[in-house]
């Protein structure tokens, strides 16, 4: 078994898991696409990430803080994960970053059930993150579909242009582009750049994963309405002085 299909089987485990509530009330405030739209500048979603796959752990810092220091330095969103085997995440550290700031905070994790779009919304979040490469066309719509039950923002995961092709297919959807290869876990800039480039350009666009340096981003300028930083900001003495430099 794949790295992968090890992480969607063990998703698929832990939905079942989860609590039936459904959401007491709805999140207000602005909505994740209308937070991050603009390709005139560059937003930040800025991620609560202790470990990876590819790093191992990363540091261990406290949620609250963490996203309040990124919300006050300008971010235009919060991503939290919540994958607990590989990722060290907790649905706590969601819970716990959307009640600390008013910024949309994403739910970032394998999401394959509409089990979790339900207790995403019920802590708090106010999108969730669909991989394209982790469903079928039926299993998106019906994701999709969900997260607009529950008003939530879903923001499809691409790799490719056929993937691209099916998240364009779902009206309300954030269009992101992954530079990172989820089966041998490299990474290549070079996909977001050329990708980014067929999406129609009033579609809200998000280039993820492998920025480390706030240079690095002039590639995609006028091409995303906001980049997804994790690891660098993790590991940063001073994640507000990265934030700042890259949302100009």
């Amino acid at each position: 078994m794949s790295l992968l299909e090890e992480l969607v089987t063990a998703a698929r485990q832990r939905a079942r898991d989860l609590p039936r509530d459904e959401p007491v009330a709805r999140s207000t405030g602005i909505p994740f696409d209308e937070a991050l739209r603009g390709k005139d500048r560059l937003g930040v979603i800025a991620e609560f990430k202790q470990a990876s796959p590819s790093l191992g752990a990363i540091a261990e810092r406290d949620v609250v803080t963490q996203v309040r220091c990124y919300a006050q330095a300008g971010a235009a969103a919060v991503s939290v994960l919540t994958e607990p085997m590989r990722f060290r995440g907790e649905l706590e550290h969601l819970e716990r970053a959307a009640a600390a700031v008013d910024v949309p905070v994403l739910m970032k994790d394998f999401v394959v059930d509409a089990a979790q779009i339900r207790n995403a919304a019920r802590l708090g979040a106010r999108s969730v993150l669909l991989i394209a490469r982790c469903l079928s066309v039926h299993e998106l719509w019906e994701l999709a579909s969900a997260c607009r039950h529950y008003e939530l923002v879903p923001l499809v995961e691409c790799h490719d242009e056929n993937e691209i092709e099916r998240a364009l297919s779902i009206d309300d959807a954030v269009v992101g582009v992954n530079n990172r290869n989820l089966e041998t876990l490299t990474i290549d800039r070079r996909v977001a750049t050329r990708l980014l480039q067929v999406i129609p350009r009033q579609r809200v666009v998000v280039a993820e994963s492998g920025y480390e340096h706030p240079e690095e981003m002039e590639e995609i300028r006028g091409l995303a309405d906001a980049v997804l930083v994790g690891s660098a900001l993790m590991k940063s003495d001073s994640p507000s002085t990265f934030i700042r430099e890259v949302s100009r």
